[in-house]
């Protein structure tokens, strides 16, 4: 599947190289060259709203970050980080053709458990559902939007 397909989030011009049949793009966390996946096209341009649109520095941003759960390794898509450098914001992305779904959620749940996160983003590219979580009240409420940075 080609993974440069539009997107419903704004544009951002993105550095794609190729070698060979494979496409690559650079990252704008990691600043070195990805192979690009219809999950990574989505990541790249989900970095690009965070940082342009809502004021997240790209310094305050990691990807693929390596948490244990239930003596599994997983890898959370992107976290944005407080002032204090605690998680705020976790994002899981999938490809476009992925619907956002109940087991995207309790996949995001999982990864909040341990990493505790006030904000969670679930996006394909095409749809983005978001949430702010009460971790007292281990309660969820639907937000229409990422919070702007302060």
């Amino acid at each position: 599947m080609n993974p440069i397909i539009p997107l419903n989030l704004p544009r951002t011009d993105l550095q794609l190289s190729r070698k060979d049949d494979e496409v690559s793009v650079l990252c704008l966390i990691r600043k070195k060259k990805i192979r690009l996946t219809p999950e990574e096209w989505v990541r790249q341009h989900f970095i690009s709203f965070l940082s342009k649109e809502k004021g997240y520095p790209l310094s305050r941003i990691g990807v693929e970050k390596s948490i244990q759960y239930a003596g599994l390794k997983k890898r959370w898509d992107i976290v944005v980080y407080d002032n204090d450098f605690n998680p705020y914001i976790l994002v899981e992305c999938k490809a476009p053709q992925i619907k956002i779904s109940i087991d995207t959620l309790y996949q995001a749940l999982t990864y909040q458990k341990e990493m505790q996160g006030k904000i969670i983003a679930l996006t394909n590219g095409l749809s983005h559902t978001y949430y702010e979580v009460d971790t007292a009240l281990q309660h969820l409420s639907l937000i229409e939007e990422i919070p702007l940075k302060n």
